[in-house]
């Protein structure tokens, strides 16, 4: 957290939170169950360039920041622990000082993402609020977790590999 002292790391992730606000209004219903939404891309941009921590704290923001700007339903906090777990787990598999991210740490990452908190977090947290089996709701989710996994990979790689180039010899400038 020590590194939100410096003002271009605090640039770059205030810039990302508010992507990931935005990009998190931008969805697609399927059915009240399954949307399709864009809004981890930023998320995993900040917690590849600055880690697990920082990653989770703007998973968790990101979802808080929303709900204020935007309120859809009631405020359900397990979502906002997805968010941040989703944050943590993109900066625990991304993040290295000294490792580039590559293709093959993306679909990892992804993968990872989409069983865990795709399939698992968000499923539960579904099924809570919607007061059906957790079970049901994964059956219905299923599908659209499996056909958005590489949707997301692909579109993680081609956003994710250039961004995080350029941020890293941005912020080594400093």
């Amino acid at each position: 957290m020590k590194k939100l002292s410096n003002v271009k790391v605090l640039t770059v992730c205030a810039m990302t939170l508010a992507m990931a606000v935005i990009l998190g209004f931008l969805k697609i219903p399927v059915t009240p169950l399954i949307e399709i939404r864009f809004g981890s891309i930023p998320l995993a941009i900040s917690a590849s360039l600055f880690g697990p921590a920082i990653g989770a704290v703007l998973g968790a923001a990101s979802d808080i920041l929303g709900f204020i700007a935007k309120p859809t339903g009631t405020f359900f906090p397990g979502f906002t622990i997805s968010a941040a777990c989703s944050g943590l787990l993109f900066g625990l598999i991304l993040y290295s000082p000294k490792v580039k991210v590559t293709p093959v740490r993306i679909i990892i990452a992804e993968i990872v993402h989409t069983v865990v908190i795709g399939i698992f977090f968000n499923s539960f947290n579904l099924s809570l609020l919607m007061h059906k089996g957790f079970g049901v709701v994964v059956a219905q989710r299923l599908v659209k977790e499996i056909v958005m996994c590489p949707i997301n990979c692909i579109i993680m790689i081609a956003i994710l590999i250039p961004v995080h180039q350029f941020a890293t010899k941005m912020l080594k400038e400093a």
